[in-house]
């Protein structure tokens, strides 16, 4: 429907660009059933699988699982013996992308080379590997096959020039392709239309977290909470507010639900806004061998998928169990609602007065907090702080789970979540104003605010949480002694207290994914964001060997840094030409509860709509 209504607006070379490798069809579904067919009928004599999980994210109906055995042989290369290699004679070890060599092209088909980090760390194969000791007499190493293919394709004079040129850029200068016009493949009048009369509907949606189930086995991310839902460890049954009124449900009760004469069971979580008679389920879930961390976490949706119900379908029927799953959702955990913290406002009235945000507010001068009295030295070169634009941001988490990799900050797991005690360094709030069944939503990440007057630093009875005098509000994690009194008394509710030993610092495997710069905290301590104050401190070392000051866009904070809408910005405010401090005098600027005094250095823009009046609502 996109590309229709791009096409019908002329768009086309204009606002977007189709190469070649843009309008690449995906396997269809029926290449896969011609597969399933010749199994049934015992006509495959050698089944190899590069990659891929086929006998859990196969349509249901196929029944794939039970087919592969039928092969006369079978293979899999996977990352992870799972589901698949249960069902095949051989499991062969892939290698991870960061071992292998490769290619790949890039949205205009611009060339690019995979190039390995590090060697296989368990001797893992590459799919080139694989089909190379099949087709070749004398089987070569991924390198040489990169390489003596592209050899063959430029047919360059100085290849070994080229070669190492390529690997030096990354890319193939010039292997961009040629932009096309496609024609539209039918007309939009021709598309065919829901209908409501067909009984309630069924959608398929891959998890917003754990994808189709190729994230399940990473802690990461089944404890990340998931946009709009906030769930972690677990997916539901999705329905909205009238929907669940009219079948009787509440949240966590478990339902049947029957589709096209296959059943699963289910958690109802109801989501404000959702589409009324019709329920949407997440992939990724229900594995049986997804490992330590993803087994028999959630249930498994695939099972009522078919070739013709592939995304949706209607038809389905939901039956009350009795039974209820308790479900470890964050939505009301470090709740500061009840005060006015996402501030959003029309275009008309940010016309008629660009700080609207603020309007009617007071700020109390640093003369009225009890900080006046031990204020620290302030450097005259550097305030660091940020700058949040909630026009930007659409709740997306990357931040979230950028911040806890950089950190090494630890999963807690599903119960300890329950209890309100995850670990993430910043958190994004969700939400919803007007009708429950047609709310608009808002997102918020809310890291720590790093205040001129923190409240948190002097009830700290051993000092461990202190202010640098660039503005840092800093913990020195061998001080504290987990009194939380700082936690208790942060107005946003921004610090996280280790309860118990969650890091694993004896495997060592484990050990390469941790942050080197980073300390791994112990139990009994208090955590929360520090900027990334070791990328801040290295930049700084390398800036005073020059005998300059930190440029503005040296440091970048993780959350910052995977922020695919740029939502965030980080620098010295002392640098009047920074981006952070742009932001700052942005007339939509405020800051979270600012009438407490506690001027933090992290401050939002306000939200902008410019809703089209002739659309009603």
């Amino acid at each position: 429907m996109t590309h229709v209504i791009n096409h019908a607006l002329g768009n086309g070379g204009t606002t977007v660009a189709y190469s070649e490798s843009s309008v690449v069809s995906s396997p269809s579904a029926e290449s896969l059933g011609e597969l399933a067919e010749d199994l049934k009928n015992n006509r495959v004599d050698l089944l190899l699988v590069l990659g891929g999980n086929p006998s859990y994210t196969a349509p249901a109906d196929f029944e794939f699982g039970e087919l592969m055995k039928k092969a006369a042989f079978s293979a899999r290369l996977g990352l992870y013996d799972d589901e698949t290699s249960a069902h095949c004679q051989w499991h062969i070890p892939q290698a991870h992308p960061l071992e292998s060599w490769g290619d790949l092209r890039a949205y205009d088909g611009t060339v690019s080379f995979v190039q390995p980090q590090i060697a296989p760390l368990y001797d893992g194969k590459t799919a080139l590997e694989v089909v190379s000791a099949l087709v070749d007499a004398t089987p070569r190493s991924p390198r040489d096959l990169v390489h003596d293919y592209w050899k063959k394709e430029t047919r360059a004079v100085d290849f070994e020039s080229l070669w190492k040129k390529c690997l030096h850029d990354g890319i193939l200068a010039g292997s961009a392709q040629a932009l096309q016009t496609p024609v539209l493949a039918r007309d939009v009048a021709q598309t065919p239309q829901g209908s409501g009369s067909a009984g309630m509907e069924i959608v398929f949606r891959a998890d917003p977290t754990v994808g189709d189930g190729r994230g399940s086995n990473n802690g990461w991310l089944q404890e990340l909470p998931k946009p709009v839902t906030k769930l972690t460890w677990d997916n539901a049954v999705f329905m909205g507010p009238r929907q669940a009124q009219s079948l009787g449900v509440v949240n966590e009760q478990v339902v049947e639900i029957e589709f096209k004469g296959r059943t699963v069971e289910g958690p109802v979580w109801i989501v404000p806004g959702h589409v009324d008679n019709a329920v949407t389920l997440s992939l990724g879930y229900g594995r049986t061998k997804a490992g330590l961390v993803g087994n028999g976490v959630g249930f498994n949706a695939y099972l009522l998928r078919d070739t013709n119900a592939f995304n949706h379908g209607t038809g389905v029927s939901i039956r009350k169990t009795g039974r209820r799953l308790p479900l470890a959702a964050t939505q009301l955990h470090f709740a500061m609602d009840g005060r006015d913290l996402v501030r959003e406002g029309d275009l008309d009235e940010f016309k008629k007065d660009p700080a609207f945000a603020t309007r009617g507010e007071k700020e109390p001068g640093p003369e009225e907090t009890l900080n006046r009295y031990s204020k620290p030295k302030q450097s005259d070169d550097y305030a660091w702080g940020m700058g949040i634009d909630l026009n930007a941001c659409t709740g997306c988490s990357a931040c979230v789970l950028a911040c806890q990799s950089e950190n090494n900050i630890p999963v807690v797991g599903k119960a300890q979540v329950a209890k309100g005690r995850e670990m993430h360094w910043i958190r994004v709030d969700s939400y919803y104003t007007g009708d429950p069944n047609a709310p608009r939503s808002l997102s918020q990440p809310v890291p720590c605010m790093h205040c001129e007057d923190a409240p948190c630093e002097p009830v700290c009875p051993v000092a461990a949480t202190s202010h640098s005098e660039d503005g840092l509000n800093q913990m020195t994690y061998n001080r504290c002694i987990g009194t939380r009194y700082c936690s208790n008394n942060c107005s946003y509710k921004v610090r996280r207290f280790n309860f118990f030993e969650y890091s694993d610092k004896v495997q060592g495997p484990l050990k390469l994914m941790q942050n080197p710069d980073v300390t791994v905290r112990s139990r009994g301590v208090m955590e929360k964001c520090t900027y990334c104050v070791q990328r801040i401190q290295s930049a700084r070392i390398g800036a005073d060997k020059q005998n300059r000051l930190v440029r503005d866009g040296e440091i970048t904070p993780a959350c910052a840094q995977s922020c695919p809408a740029q939502a965030i910005v980080f620098g010295n405010l002392k640098d009047k030409s920074s981006r952070v401090s742009k932001a700052h005098q942005d007339p939509r600027n405020y800051s979270l509860l600012a009438h407490l005094g506690t001027r933090p250095r992290t401050t939002y823009q306000a939200r902008l709509r410019n809703p089209n009046p002739e659309i009603v609502q």
